[in-house]
């Protein structure tokens, strides 16, 4: 069993509060990724759930039994660095076995878990070898393996691929997603690389200042934000935001008003007021090239070529700064040259004056992936 819970968990430095009264269900067996920009408590509040710092309020609930006050080592978790931490003078065997030998444990069985660790890991080949002789991606593996022979109740990760390559990066979160199938475990995971959570995820909790702005499936959160942070933060190039003033609302949406051209945004109008004003958020890889339901003339100040897809960024009237249109690969489109971006009704999210979002009236069932390119690094 590995079921978390976290009950109003707080943590203050002095009078600073951190982590504001989180509250999160981790069912036994889920990957959970925590994400949010740099500050926002996502490696505070695993290292709270890990016990290596101490919790100013809340209870931290393993398999039904309050940890608060319990160290590291009797919680049942197994926790891996962003740094390796490996014994440069110990072989991979050695290093992996590390945790065991503290545990006295006897040298057949020790010698058991060490092999079959290395083997779900591939690494059943290099046992003998020192850390220094291995890449970046083999270390992580190594310290991923010095967890598993620990058969933790919980896995949690802080950052383990931030100091590997692009290409080891991806390697790796393929390799994390299989070991996770294969382990059945639970996985808690901290990143800022929005990547890693959306193609490793069961669950993303997006933390913003020491609070949870939204918990759902990586879909959920691409397709339904709950508010304009997270609409902003998740989808890579970011989402554009336009100021737009409420015509009208009925059961088909919210009728709204840009710069003269009206457009029906199909959502729940929650009683929403003519004359109100709201931002109208538009993800890049929906902007088509050419006319739409709303058409806005942009003037590309930059653009980047990146083979099957062009990113084109803009200005709009020299007030909305770098407004971003994800195009083909082979759009005609050059530096100050003035061109038409489109926009479907059925693309565009609603946000009110305090940033929450207007529900799409869309079936998540019946969507498919985000187009290719939508949270592309």
């Amino acid at each position: 069993m590995g079921q978390l819970y976290l009950n109003k968990v707080q943590k203050f430095y002095g009078d600073f509060e951190v982590i504001k009264s989180v509250q999160l269900d981790v069912k036994d067996g889920e990957f959970v990724v925590f994400v949010g920009p740099s500050g926002c408590g996502k490696s505070t509040l695993l290292r709270m759930i890990a016990g290596l710092d101490a919790t100013s309020g809340g209870d931290i609930v393993i398999d039904g039994i309050r940890v608060n006050d319990l160290p590291p080592v009797k919680r049942g978790i197994a926790m891996v660095f962003q740094s390796y931490a490996l014994y440069p003078h110990m072989s991979v065997f050695e290093n992996i076995a590390f945790p065991l030998r503290v545990e006295r444990m006897e040298e057949a069985k020790l010698k058991a878990k060490v092999e079959n660790a290395a083997r779900i890991l591939h690494l059943d080949q290099r046992l003998q070898q020192k850390p220094g002789m291995l890449s970046g991606g083999q270390r992580q593996r190594v310290a991923i393996g010095r967890a598993i022979v620990r058969e933790p109740k919980i896995f949690l990760f802080d950052e383990p691929l931030s100091n590997l390559d692009a290409a080891l990066r991806a390697d790796m979160r393929i390799e994390l997603a299989k070991l996770h199938r294969q382990l059945k475990a639970t996985m808690i995971y901290v990143t800022h690389d929005q990547v890693e959570a959306m193609t490793m995820a069961d669950r993303i909790v997006v933390l913003n200042g020491g609070h949870i702005s939204q918990t759902g499936q990586p879909l959920e959160l691409y397709h339904k934000p709950a508010n304009i942070f997270v609409a902003g933060f998740i989808g890579n190039p970011k989402m554009n935001f336009l100021p737009v003033t409420v015509v009208e609302a009925s059961s088909a949406g919210v009728e709204v008003d840009y710069k003269g051209t009206h457009i029906t945004v199909p959502v729940e109008p929650r009683n929403i007021e003519a004359g109100s004003k709201l931002t109208l958020g538009i993800r890049p890889e929906h902007i088509q090239f050419g006319r739409g339901e709303l058409t806005i003339p942009i003037k590309p100040t930059v653009i980047e070529r990146l083979g099957a897809q062009t990113v084109a960024y803009a200005q709009i009237d020299g007030e909305t700064e770098n407004f971003c249109a994800l195009l083909p690969g082979d759009a005609r489109i050059k530096v100050d040259q003035l061109v038409e971006a489109g926009i479907q009704a059925i693309d565009c999210h609603l946000f009110d004056t305090d940033g929450t979002a207007l529900e799409r009236q869309i079936d998540l069932a019946n969507m498919g992936a985000p187009p290719i390119g939508a949270t592309a690094a």
